[in-house]
């Protein structure tokens, strides 16, 4: 029988996962800054971590996954300010935008999404009990922040410690700090704040620190010690080394059992995201490329390793992609089960369970459509489809995906859209739930959004 082993990022090496409840992974992991467009780096923890909770299920595992969303932030308070608007309409315009993106590349719902701004109370109490403690106190500034030094694990993530570990590289030096490392945990509002990114406590009007919000929200819904803590490479530090040194100086006791982080997504060698501005969004891809074939081209390289992002590099997955599905238009596939014990199958898992090898289980899938082009064999036909729905694949109808070209330029009008959306009620209406949602995913991966406002009426919009 194989065992699912997970490289941990805390004790650098591959363990044999053994979950604290038989039977059931309870599994955190760092979700979206509700600022702006998600990235394609965002897009990759969406689907790996996506992929890492289907395969746990495959397994038979019970699992409650929970990604949050950070609603308050101060990128956040500059943005509604630049355009003027309220917090709550920004960052609920940004969390409906997240959510299309994350529904059309084929990434289920988690099982709680969290949103900060509902969780202050809980991050006060474990403020609180961190003072108690002796890891937090209030600098003249006002701010409340935890006292790095008195955690003497402190570092234990990022591999440092904390005399090797240079501050200030993310935030000014405060000189109102004990120590340049210390970081806040509650900030003292300031006069040009709006009320609501304030909050009353013991401290003064403030706000969360970004690193409270996580402890605080994962310890509410998975408890005080779960199994599987994910996120990207660029959480590691300082988010996530912090996220230790508060829940652990709260509880007393180890936090997470397994950390999981992907790497990055990276252009000309350098990570993509915001700050550096060499980011591509995940709708601005949708516009040229299928939901599908990103999804494919982010799973057909392990999560640990570096993506290499060009439009060459998507127009070799969507051939990949269009192989594969190739395969199953020739040759239907019957309709038993998936049968674990076939060949294929059983090294499938044994890749899987190898630190969730997406690129040795994708090559698989390849040996497989090789097969069934050769043999027409419909039980193998089978396979390939339902090893690959596995991983969040080849679920369409091959034909629906092959009649796509291989970058969507054609801009639909309003007359195609109309059609698409009453082909979508039908199905609604005959209760083909299936076919209504991946109309409304193709809509968007062409750029249309659509928006129910009822039963019977839908509206679109440019995405």
């Amino acid at each position: 029988m194989n065992s699912l082993r997970i490289y941990n990022t805390l004790t650098r090496d591959k363990q044999i996962f053994v979950p604290l409840v038989a039977g059931e992974v309870r599994m955190y992991v760092c979700g979206v800054t509700v600022y702006d467009y998600c990235h394609l780096g965002h897009a990759r923890v969406m689907v790996v971590f996506d992929m890492v909770k289907r395969w746990l299920k495959a397994l038979d595992y019970r699992v409650m996954y929970v990604r949050n969303i950070t609603d308050i932030d101060d990128k956040i308070i500059r943005r509604a300010s630049e355009n003027g608007e309220p917090i709550a309409a920004l960052t609920e315009r940004f969390t409906r935008a997240m959510h299309e993106d994350a529904d059309a590349l084929g990434v289920e719902r988690p099982d709680f999404e969290p949103r900060a701004t509902a969780f202050v109370p809980q991050m006060l109490a474990m403020i609180e009990i961190l003072e108690q403690n002796g890891y937090a106190y209030q600098a003249a500034d006002g701010d409340v922040n935890y006292a790095v030094r008195k955690f003497a694990a402190y570092g234990q993530l990022a591999g440092f410690a904390p005399d090797d570990l240079r501050a200030g590289e993310r935030v000014a030096a405060n000189t109102a700090k004990q120590d340049l490392l210390d970081f806040v945990l509650w900030k003292r509002a300031k006069s040009d704040e709006p009320a609501a990114a304030r909050w009353d406590s013991k401290w003064g009007s403030g706000r969360p620190g970004w690193h409270i919000e996580c402890s605080a929200m994962s310890h509410a819904l998975l408890g005080k010690r779960f199994d599987i803590h994910g996120g990207g490479q660029d959480l590691q530090f300082p988010h996530h080394e912090n996220e230790i040194a508060q829940s652990e100086g709260a509880h007393g006791h180890p936090f997470v059992n397994y950390w999981m982080h992907n790497a990055y997504v990276q252009i000309d060698d350098e990570k993509m995201s915001k700050s550096l501005g060499n980011f591509s969004t995940i709708r601005d891809v949708l516009a040229n490329f299928d939901a599908e074939v990103i999804r494919f081209f982010i799973l057909r390289t392990h999560y640990r390793s570096p993506i290499h992002y060009s439009d060459a590099h998507l127009e070799d997955a969507r051939g990949g992609l269009t192989r594969l599905y190739t395969a199953l238009k020739e040759t239907a596939p019957d309709t038993s089960p998936l049968d674990w014990s076939e060949a294929h199958a059983q090294r499938f898992r044994t890749a899987m369970n190898d630190d969730f090898n997406t690129p040795i289980a994708v090559a698989i899938l390849f040996d497989l459509a090789l097969a069934v082009n050769k043999s027409r064999d419909q039980a193998l036909a089978r396979q390939l489809k339902g090893l690959a729905e596995v991983l969040g694949l080849l679920a369409r109808a091959p034909q629906l995906f092959l009649q796509k070209s291989a970058s969507i330029k054609t801009v639909l009008n309003p007359t195609a859209i109309a059609a698409r959306i009453a082909e979508r009620q039908a199905a609604k209406r005959a209760k083909n739930y299936s076919l209504a949602d991946q109309i409304r995913a193709e809509l968007l991966a062409a750029g249309v959004v659509l928006e129910d406002k009822s039963n019977e009426l839908t509206e679109w919009r440019r995405a």
